[in-house]
């Protein structure tokens, strides 16, 4: 934790609300995102109970398991759930603009620009907290390898024939939201915690209601106030007047509510299956309905309230201004989802259980590289965020005083003008270390080449010589040489983060990692089926 964000803390602590960490939002929201509010059964990890879904935050869809251990049941609400999200998935699929992408040429091994096309815009998707995410991937993992009737007539028990699609979409979801920056698939608590500083604890902040106390109390009421009846508070019936925000349910509404309600669905269904006529049938699946129409009120009860809160954050982010670097990462965003959606229509197989070595070095390189980009655009967006890379001497602000052109010695020598810096400051340099500063968008680097001579009662000046973004003449161009009297920020952290070493193809991975090549090592065998596969 930085120390801004500690000083927001106390600070939100001494006046009872939420104080800002950042002055712009470093996360894209599109137009119309889909939220999802899901709810889990207790005690069986996965099992779905029910689930709010839908982009209209007045008219949102509620799919209800009034039986999660009836596999039918089960089945019955990943169709619908497919039914719900898959169209609004793939209406972004087909609304492409061109394109132009680095390939790598295998006859020359040259980067060659290859024409292709970009989804205009991806389908974004909201969860309250970040156990819903974990949840999203874990039905993702369960869904995806489901097998249809039109896959195979003789499996036991066909999944609905858009069911494993639906499993690779969000599986997909799952594992963009890991890497760093990306906005596909985001959590309400993660977006308003990077915004807000509380003045509670981090796992505190998990819950979805006390934070949005903090944020925004109540008038006349403190963020600590608010936050404690949104914990706590409960109504006559001693049920949670703020449930948690989803997939966990409160073990009072478990035990006093859902579960008659479940045991008297169950008595009606075996009721009816015991009928012996028509007009007992009748009577019979009347109660089964009343009973199955009880669950339906009891789950959209508990999650309405974490709904409108999820809309009630949404309102609040989008009174930020997007940091300009946002839409870069959101660009990256809607590559992924395009690639996605050309490997589906492709016919490529699902994604497998676990990732190559391969792969998962591949996968770690770009979060890797993904989160120092991450942390270098918010800083270069925000004042407030430079501001901790300035207190840990990673930043500074200088005026030029004067700048010295010198060239290299060379037959065609470049400038490589030194540039004399004054500042308060006491940043971290050593010698030739390098420095950054940002030219027109793009990052300009100079060398840390010593002090200048110190004037009575003054600093003595830095002396920065600049290596490149001055064009490819003696001269430099105009206005890619500071000037004197100018005031620049520097940063000693890199601007673009530059990609890890090459990996080799899977198939030309040692023997320590699957190889070698040509070896016809014996195709790994799919994981036994579980559990948790099946919900």
């Amino acid at each position: 934790m930085s120390l801004i964000s500690t000083l927001a803390r106390l600070e939100a602590v001494e006046s009872g609300r939420a104080q800002p960490t950042a002055t712009v939002r470093h996360r894209h929201l599109t137009d119309r995102p889909l939220v999802l509010v899901p709810l889990t059964t207790a005690g069986e990890a996965g099992a779905p109970l029910g689930a709010l879904v839908g982009t209209d935050r007045d008219a949102p869809r509620l799919l209800v398991v009034a039986q999660p251990r009836d596999r039918d049941l089960r089945f019955a609400f990943l169709a619908e759930l497919a039914e719900a999200v898959l169209p609004h998935i793939e209406s972004y699929a087909d609304v492409i603009e061109p394109a132009e992408r680095s390939e790598t040429d295998p006859a020359t091994g040259k980067k060659v620009k290859v024409e292709t096309e970009l989804c205009t815009d991806a389908a974004q998707l909201i969860v309250p907290s970040r156990a819903g995410i974990e949840f999203v991937r874990l039905l993702g993992r369960s869904m995806r390898f489901r097998r249809t009737a039109e896959d195979d007539p003789d499996t036991p028990y066909p999944a609905p024939a858009r069911v494993p699609l639906l499993g690779r979409w969000l599986t997909h979801y799952g594992e963009r939201a890991r890497v760093p920056g990306s906005s596909l698939l985001l959590a309400g608590t993660d977006l308003l915690n990077r915004h807000w500083a509380t003045g509670q604890s981090t796992l505190e902040d998990q819950h979805l209601g006390a934070l949005l106390a903090w944020v925004d109390p109540p008038d006349g009421e403190s963020g600590a106030e608010a936050a404690f009846r949104a914990e706590l508070a409960r109504d006559r019936e001693g049920q949670l007047l703020c449930p948690p925000a989803g997939p966990a349910t409160d073990p009072d509404f478990d035990n006093r509510l859902l579960a008659p309600a479940i045991e008297k669905y169950d008595r009606a269904r075996t009721s009816l299956a015991a009928a012996e006529d028509g007009l007992a049938a009748d009577a019979r699946l009347a109660e089964l309905t009343a009973a199955e129409r009880e669950i339906r009120a009891l789950l959209a009860g508990v999650l309405r309230p974490t709904w409108d809160a999820v809309w009630r954050g949404l309102d609040l982010l989008r009174e930020l201004p997007e940091g300009a670097r946002a839409e870069d990462r959101w660009t990256r965003d809607r590559w992924s989802f395009t690639g996605h959606r050309d490997r589906v229509r492709s016919g490529e197989p699902p994604q497998p259980r676990r990732d190559d070595a391969v792969t998962a070095a591949r996968k770690l390189a770009s979060r890797e590289t993904a989160q120092a980009q991450l942390e270098a655009q918010e800083a270069l967006d925000d004042p407030l965020v430079l501001a901790c890379r300035w207190l840990a001497g990673e930043a500074f602000l200088g005026e030029v005083t004067g700048v010295e052109m010198t060239y290299t010695e060379s037959k065609r020598p470049s400038p490589r003008p030194l540039v004399a810096v004054r500042t308060g400051e006491q940043p971290h340099l050593a010698d030739r270390v390098k420095v950054y500063r940002s030219l027109d968008g793009k990052p300009q680097t100079a060398e840390f080449a010593g002090y200048g001579p110190q004037e009575e009662g003054a600093a003595p000046a830095l002396l920065l010589r600049i290596t490149d973004r001055m064009g490819r003449g003696r001269e430099p161009a105009p206005g890619s040489v500071p000037e004197p009297g100018d005031r620049i920020a520097w940063t000693l952290f890199e601007h673009d983060q530059r990609g890890g070493p090459k990996l080799p193809d899977p198939e030309e991975t040692p023997w320590t990692h699957g190889g070698p090549p040509g070896s016809g090592a014996a195709v790994e065998s799919p994981d036994p089926v579980t559990p948790e596969d099946l919900l």
